[in-house]
Order: C-alpha cells, then sequence, then structure tokens
C-alpha cells in the first residue's frame, strides 16, 4: 500500500512541476513552447490559463491529501511508533 502511495505521489510530483513548466510567468496564458498558440486558439487565452491554473491547484492539493494519507498509514503499519535508532553521544 505505501509503495502504491508512493509511485502515486511521485507521478503528481512529476506532473505538477510539468504543469508549472508550462504556466507563463507572466499570465498571459499556455507557453508558446509547449504549443501554446494552439492551445489559445483552441479554448482562448483566459481559458487555457484558467484550465492550467486549475490543474495546478488540483495537482497541489492532491499532493497534499496524499502525502498526509501515507503517513497515516506508514503510522498504522508501524503500530504508532517510529522506530528510529538514537545515536550515542560517543
Amino acid at each position: 500500500m505505501v509503495n502504491f502511495l508512493t509511485v502515486i505521489i511521485a507521478l503528481i510530483c512529476l506532473l505538477l512541476t510539468l504543469v508549472v513548466l508550462i504556466q507563463n510567468p507572466k499570465g498571459g496564458g499556455v507557453d508558446s513552447t509547449f504549443g501554446g498558440q494552439g492551445a489559445n486558439q483552441m479554448f482562448g487565452a483566459a481559458k487555457s490559463s484558467d484550465f492550467i491554473e486549475k490543474l495546478t491547484w488540483g495537482l497541489a492539493i492532491s499532493l497534499f491529501v496524499l502525502c498526509i494519507i501515507t503517513v497515516l498509514v506508514v503510522n498504522t503499519q508501524s503500530g504508532g511508533v517510529i522506530d528510529a535508532p538514537l545515536q550515542s553521544q560517543g
């Protein structure tokens, strides 16, 4: 279960990175490097930037929720005890 959640988190991180890189830093819509003109003509500049912004928020929220769920699953599987080795002072 933890491995599955970790893979899903990694995929969401990659998608979130790509979506953030696609965004135009000036707020002008989809970057032309990734075929922005075609997307702007198909959706219109405002609709494509709204879609990218909503996708960014959705991926960020899902990443946050999945991280919390993963911590809860790991904590439940370990019986609520984290086995961290103590370092000696010597």
